[in-house]
């Protein structure tokens, strides 16, 4: 049976990967931005607050994701924007119309047959078609739009029977369609710019572990399947951007109030045996809007950054709301202050980088009315002196100040110190058209809190069409979230379409 569900796997991706190969015989006009010159100068600003490069200096050119995120007023002229092919078709000079395509299947290959009554995960876990489009809109006196919306739909869960699912899985995992960056963006004089909408904001410099990175929620439904870069949820917000020599302050007021968008009951990386506690969001009011300041500067082989954040933690808690002789709980979201700083200095073929940042405001069931500070430091490298190979090595520790052991018992659960390490190797091949990658992430200091590792190989058939193979494995450990993930092992598949 479980062959039999590699076989649709496979045949799927072959059937995909033809009408991608049909669409651009079809449609050769709708190639990469390398036919149209003018294609980049066009999307310019729209991009996400990252940049990855393979020099140094390109590097240091993507220090400040701000910088990235809100051009220059100067670099923002939009006058005589050049037309590409695709645009010409049916959008106006104004107008551009870009995004990706893809097909994605997991394989499960580590699960044992399930409990009477429990989901069997066997084998097939997904067989997702993804579509985005984003919507790029020129406007006048150096004012830009972005419209952008995604959605998916996963066949896995027909090919299966949706009676094998509980309602719960089925809602969450087998389509979803929504908005993702909707934002207007200009400028408000010679060195101001605002953004208003649903965004993207990028902080710190570490590539695989958060600490000064608070603003955005993710999405770990199944998580370690992708990069954090791919997993940041928009928020709506207004953003205002002053610069002046080296340095830019940014600052935020949030508006919608959101959180991480975790495995629910009865999926495969849903870690307990019974559902959890009803949860308690703040409703996106004023009076529960949060606020952010970074301030950014660049300078020569070097960036430093500082930031201030009032927000909601993405990660609930247990909170105590009566109940004798058995008590009754629900999950709450504490209201953190975070002061942090970044920064990275490039040294030859040497990048080092190093995060900290400072939490007052947690809580915990086991010692009601306390609140609770968290320290947060991290440090790491990265290495690209060896030929088309780059290796970094990132770590973390997070300590709870002022711990009293009462608070590693039920339902908290906590640990004074929790250590995280990632470890990730890139090299390209032929003409660096073909990526493998490594990543390792340790919870733990010898992984006996938790592991996984991501092991693919993704090669670009051409500027727009590329196909992914890889393997991700996972290790149990003492994390409550990670006891039972050991057995989440699978293969994945992709073909991805860019337009």
């Amino acid at each position: 049976m479980r062959y039999r569900y590699l076989t649709v796997i496979f045949h799927g991706i072959t059937i995909s990967i033809v009408i991608l190969f049909a669409i651009v015989l079809l449609f050769p006009e709708m190639g990469s931005a390398d036919d149209h010159p003018g294609l980049n100068e066009i999307l310019e600003g729209f991009e996400e607050d990252t940049a990855t490069s393979d020099s140094d200096e390109d590097v240091l050119n993507g220090f400040d994701d701000t910088f990235k995120d809100s051009p220059a007023p100067e670099d923002s002229d939009t006058s005589t924007l050049p037309k590409t092919s695709f645009g010409v078709s049916f959008l106006s000079s104004s107008l551009s119309l870009d995004g990706y395509l893809k097909i994605g299947s997991s394989y499960n290959f580590a699960h044992k047959p399930p409990s009477y009554g429990q989901t069997d995960w066997r084998g097939l876990s997904r067989l997702r078609t993804e579509l985005q489009l984003d919507l790029n809109i020129n406007l006048p006196k150096q004012w830009k739009a972005l419209v952008s919306g995604k959605g998916f739909y996963d066949f896995a869960f027909r090919i299966n029977s949706k009676d094998d699912y509980t309602d719960d899985v089925i809602d969450e995992y087998e389509s979803e369609i929504e908005f993702r960056e909707v934002y207007l963006l200009g400028t408000l004089g010679k060195n101001i710019d605002i953004k208003i909408g649903r965004q993207i904001v990028v902080w710190g410099k570490s590539d695989n572990i958060r600490v000064t990175d608070v603003i955005n929620p993710l999405d770990i439904r199944e998580p370690a399947m992708t990069d954090i870069e791919d997993l940041r949820l928009p928020l709506t917000m207004t953003r205002v951007d002053y610069y002046v020599g080296d340095f830019n302050i940014s600052a935020m007021a949030i508006h919608e109030i959101r959180f991480n968008k975790n495995p629910v009951l009865d999926s495969d990386f849903y870690p307990f045996p019974i559902a959890a506690p009803p949860e308690d969001k703040p409703d996106s009011t004023l009076e529960n809007t949060e606020f952010a300041i970074a301030l950014n500067g660049i300078f020569s082989g070097w960036d430093f950054s500082a930031y201030f954040a009032d927000f909601y933690n993405d990660e609930p808690r247990f909170e105590s709301v009566g109940g004798f002789p058995i008590p009754v709980f629900q999950l709450a979201h504490n209201r953190l202050q975070m002061v942090g700083s970044t920064a990275n200095v490039a040294l030859g073929n040497w990048l080092l980088k190093a995060e900290a940042a400072w939490f007052h405001g947690f809580e915990f069931v086991n010692t009601p009315g306390e609140e609770y500070d968290r320290i947060d430091v991290l440090a790491g490298f990265e290495y690209s002196g060896f030929s088309e190979t780059t290796i970094s090595l990132e770590a973390v520790n997070r300590h709870i100040i002022e711990f009293e052991s009462i608070l590693g018992h039920f339902p908290d659960q906590a640990t004074e110190d929790q250590f995280q390490s990632a470890l990730r190797f890139t090299r390209t091949f032929a003409n660096e058209t073909i990526t493998l990658t490594v990543l390792a992430s340790l919870f733990g200091l010898t992984g006996d809190d938790g592991a996984f590792e991501r092991y693919t190989i993704e090669y670009d058939v051409n500027d727009s069409l590329s196909v992914l193979f890889g393997i991700v494995t996972y290790q149990s450990g003492d994390l409550p979230e990670m006891q039972h993930i050991g057995k989440n092992d699978r293969i994945l598949i992709e073909a991805k379409y860019s337009f």
